[in-house]
């Protein structure tokens, strides 16, 4: 059984390695984890999946044992998003993911982008709007997601107005420029729009 240490590792690291882990070692894996929501987000992961998990803690920090036949493909399948004609847009209005505190919510935000690299589906086309075009210029710590996500396919675009609103058409980074015009009609002829 594979065994990995993810102790001192903030979400979604620990489910991220444990998810790449499981792919890698199909009889179960064992993962060293600290207490807290490190624990329960890979015990909720396996446990969706039709796995196994037993806990056992040495009193500084817990091993998770996983095993069972992996059911990932508990996820939808593709041909859920088939039925609906048109792209699966995400539209990012803000640099921030949620209400409440900003540091909390760039943390959330740049979590949530990392994390798409590693779900079955993604968005066909991401369209960022007002402080959303700050997560693809230059220095922001998103760009390294958001190349990847373009690596494989989808489709960024800024808002120019809102680059040169905050003075950083110059310094775009990743993906490309785009109108409202344009934003207006791609969000139209949506298939479904998941707005962040």
């Amino acid at each position: 059984m594979l065994t990995i240490d993810c102790r001192g590792q903030a979400c979604p690291a620990p489910v991220i390695a444990t998810k790449r882990a499981l792919e890698t070692s199909p009889s179960g894996v064992c993962v060293l984890l600290d207490d807290g929501a490190p624990r329960e987000n890979v015990t909720r992961f396996a446990q969706t999946r039709g796995l196994t998990v037993t806990e056992t803690t040495d009193g500084q920090g817990w091993t998770l044992q996983i095993s069972g036949a992996n059911k990932a493909a508990v996820q939808k399948p593709a041909s859920d998003n088939a039925a609906v004609p048109g792209e699966r847009i995400l539209l990012v209005t803000s640099d921030r993911l949620g209400d409440g505190d900003n540091e909390l919510g760039r943390l959330l935000m740049r979590n949530f982008l990392h994390t798409l690299l590693e779900t079955a589906q993604r968005p066909d086309r991401i369209l960022f709007l007002n402080s959303g075009v700050l997560l693809t210029v230059q220095g922001a710590d998103t760009v390294e997601a958001l190349t990847a996500l373009a690596a494989q396919g989808v489709d960024l675009a800024s808002c120019g107005v809102c680059l040169d609103f905050y003075q950083k058409k110059d310094q775009l980074a990743v993906g490309r420029v785009t109108n409202m015009f344009s934003t207006a009609e791609q969000l139209l002829d949506a298939g479904s729009v998941i707005r962040l």
